[in-house]
């Protein structure tokens, strides 16, 4: 994970990532930028989904530490 991945919040990542969708859904990106876009969409998907399965973890290991 680079600084700037470790940098980056989940809020950020998913504003970043509906941003792009947006931009795709009203055809505003140019079929020069469509791959970059796309990979930048896949790599904030891998950043959010990795973030909300770190985060399931530790709230698990709280939960069963608390014994409920």
């Amino acid at each position: 994970m680079t600084m700037a991945e470790q940098r980056m919040t989940y809020e950020k990542a998913y504003a970043e990532l509906e941003q792009i969708m947006q931009e795709l859904q009203e055809d505003r990106i140019s079929v020069d930028d469509l791959s970059a876009k796309v990979k930048r969409a896949a790599e904030l998907i891998s950043h959010c989904s990795d973030t909300l399965r770190r985060t399931e973890e530790e709230v698990n290991k709280v939960v069963k530490k608390m014994g409920l």
